[in-house]
């Protein structure tokens, strides 16, 4: 199989990620955006978002206060246009403040989470071309919430929120770097290896973790590991937007202005060599990122687990491989799908309330034991 056709195989819209096996000769179309997906792209986007803002609205009105929807709209209108809160018969000051500075920060924290893992998960998945590769799969979150309590743990937290995010990141890049060497055998990276090393240094990672709660001189730790540990949206608040925010829109417009180079990799290392990508290079330049959106989104809400594994599925199905075409669709699905799992978790025990990690690990589970069954009857079938 030529270059050319590997890469438009490969790039199919239902099709896995292809085996890590080097490709050769690619031609001369390799690496533009192939494959179309069964849905086009704009009417994909259009109809994603209008879901994500129908979902918004939703989970802004909803909860252990039921605010109703014109009541809300008009919170909104009121807080957009800057004007002060005066009474109203429409609306107390206790529902201003649940709708403005409590559900909307929540609302917004959840969808930049949910965008930034779906867009890690697009990219690492691309970057060892594994569809089972993931931030959590991996041991990459659990990596970012180890140096967050490292940072919490010997009251390193002299720059506030940006040493989180500084630790964070740092043991994001640490874990996943481990990880990678653990999982090369042969100059190539295996399935089988990859999730065995995740599981196993996510594993010594939590041993670590607890050894580091129960020796800390704080008892307030305990509880501040476990909202890392299962992962949330409750800290929300609008200072805490700005990172995150930040970091993901500059990620994403790094990604989009390398997604050809990102399908090159989908036809083999030695295929992108020769259209003249310094695979090597591109490669650390992708993990780093990888590691910044990971580590951002696990400092502000702790691990929220099978998200970037699970959702870049979905936006392949959609819209195909692409990445050009598939990175602002995996911002839009990420986004909705968080902002519904928090919703789920803010609702379905009312008063009471379940970390948003439960709800997300509860629906990525049985789709990941349905991926690795998938993937075992294809191997079988050859």
């Amino acid at each position: 199989m030529t270059g050319r056709a590997r890469l438009l195989a490969v790039l199919r819209p239902d099709g896995p990620l292809p085996d890590p096996a080097p490709a050769r000769g690619a031609g001369r179309g390799a690496g533009r955006d192939g494959g179309r997906g069964r849905v086009p792209t704009a009417t994909a986007v259009a109809v994603l978002a209008v879901l994500l803002v129908l979902a918004a609205g939703l989970a802004l009105t909803t909860g252990s206060v039921h605010v109703p929807w014109s009541v809300t709209w008009r919170i909104l209108a009121h807080r957009v246009g800057g004007t002060a809160w005066v009474p109203d018969p429409d609306w107390s000051r206790a529902d201003d403040l649940i709708i403005a500075d409590t559900r909307l920060p929540r609302v917004l924290l959840a969808g930049l989470v949910g965008a930034a893992l779906t867009v890690a998960g697009m990219v690492l998945q691309a970057v060892v071309r594994n569809p089972l590769a993931g931030p959590g799969v991996i041991g990459v979150s659990a990596g970012a919430a180890t140096g967050a309590v490292v940072v919490m743990r010997f009251g390193l937290l002299g720059a506030g929120a940006l040493t989180l995010n500084v630790a964070a990141f740092a043991g994001a890049l640490l874990t996943l770097a481990v990880v990678l060497v653990i999982a090369r055998s042969g100059g190539r990276i295996t399935v089988l290896r990859l999730i065995l090393g995740g599981v196993a240094v996510g594993s010594v990672l939590s041993a670590l973790t607890s050894l580091l709660v129960l020796t800390a001189p704080s008892p307030t730790l305990a509880s501040q590991v476990l909202f890392w540990t299962l992962g949330g949206f409750g800290a929300a608040r609008w200072d805490v937007l700005v990172v995150p925010a930040v970091v993901l829109g500059a990620g994403v417009v790094v990604l989009v202005s390398r997604a050809r180079d990102l399908d090159l990799l989908l036809a083999g290392d030695e295929s992108a060599g020769a259209l003249g990508l310094d695979v090597h290079r591109f490669r650390q330049a992708m993990f780093v990122v990888v590691a910044v959106l990971v580590g951002v989104t696990v400092a502000v809400s702790g691990v929220i687990g099978f998200v970037g594994l699970m959702l870049p599925h979905v936006v392949r199905f959609l819209v195909g491989s692409g990445h050009r075409r598939g990175l602002p669709v995996a911002v839009l699905v990420g986004a909705l799908f968080t902002v519904l799992a928090d919703l789920v978790a803010r609702t379905v025990v009312i008063p009471e309330e379940l970390p948003g990690g439960i709800v997300t690990a509860l629906v990525g589970g049985p789709f990941f034991v349905w991926l690795l069954r998938r993937d075992g009857r294809r191997e079988g079938a050859r």
